[in-house]
């Protein structure tokens, strides 16, 4: 079992627009619901809290892999790390993609996340589920804000 979640949300807005969104740690902060401790750069561990409420004591950890600016911004985690206790770091983490395409309309936003299938099997099918579940959420919250905060 592989285990893959693909989102899309088509967002009436500059490519330019959407990029910060996803890239500006501030503003992924904002809609994602996380106070990130600084910028995205490739290679090193980005860190910050979560800001969801009920969730504000867990850590937010990722690596950027990739940012091919206005394209394609990609990072690896642990899905669903909410025990405070364990570590994750034994385990593969899941490939997140963001993609960008032109429409006729603006831009297609398309949130990949893959690799389930190397997660514990304990925690795989928690751990899609949830973040199935997320990812729903989280297009939501980045149409809003693009198209509330210019």
């Amino acid at each position: 079992m592989e285990g893959r979640i693909e989102k899309r949300v088509g967002l009436q807005a500059p490519v330019a627009r959407v990029w910060r969104a996803l890239t500006d740690y501030r503003e992924f902060g904002q809609w994602f619901r996380v106070k990130l401790d600084g910028p995205f750069v490739p290679g090193p561990v980005s860190r910050g809290h979560i800001t969801y409420p009920g969730y504000e004591h867990l850590k937010w950890e990722a690596v950027v892999e990739k940012m091919e600016p206005e394209r394609l911004f990609r990072f690896t985690w642990h899905p669903d790390a909410v025990e405070l206790q364990k570590d994750y770091s034994t385990e593969t983490p899941t490939l997140v993609e963001f993609g960008l395409e032109k429409t006729p309309t603006g831009r297609l936003l398309r949130v990949t996340e893959s690799g389930f299938g190397k997660i514990p099997r304990e925690r795989r099918v928690d751990a899609l589920r949830i973040n199935d579940r997320g990812w729903v959420e989280q297009m939501k919250n980045s149409e809003a804000h693009v198209s509330e905060t210019p």
